[in-house]
């Protein structure tokens, strides 16, 4: 009795040991334009291949606004943007432009879009009110005036679009 439990307890241990290994395990993605891969997470770093669009990827690891991928011939890192978490299906594109738009999911949920601040989660909670910045921030309003000149000024011509409907 007392061996088949120190083997019972065993192959409990090594479940335990390889549990972690399963829930790291890569998530698959799919390539939404063609892109080059890069060594580092860096705009400036080296190349070291491409993906092609609709390539399916998986997904190993995220550092800001970068991705590091596995493809059939390289590993490397992309830009967030360029890479969709999951297979690549046969959607109405239209719609799901509008779905981002107006942070809506086919669901109906509110969802979030990628927003790269540069800031973690706890320095977000640690933020406090500075007054000296805010003033500085709303030293760049300008008048609606001033902003058509400068348009103008840009070769900028103004275009009348219908506002999309808010979340109900």
């Amino acid at each position: 009795m007392k061996q088949f439990t120190k083997l019972h307890s065993k192959k409990w241990l090594l479940l335990a040991l390889l549990l972690p290994a399963i829930s790291i395990a890569a998530e698959l993605g799919t390539a939404l334009k063609a892109d080059t891969l890069r060594v580092e997470p860096f705009s400036d770093a080296k190349t070291k291949g491409t993906i092609a669009k609709n390539e399916t990827v998986e997904i190993l690891n995220k550092k800001g606004a970068w991705l590091q991928i596995k493809t059939q011939k390289n590993t490397g890192w992309v830009r967030i943007f360029s890479v969709k978490r999951g297979t690549a299906t046969n959607t109405n594109q239209a719609k799901g432009v509008y779905d981002v738009a107006s942070g809506r999911a086919s669901t109906g949920k509110v969802i979030s879009t990628t927003g790269i601040r540069g800031l973690s989660a706890e320095e977000l909670k640690a933020a406090k009110f500075n007054e000296e910045e805010m003033k500085k921030l709303e030293s760049y309003a300008t008048s609606a005036e001033d902003s058509q000149k400068f348009a103008k000024a840009g070769g900028l011509k103004a275009v009348q679009f219908a506002y999309l409907k808010g979340a109900k």
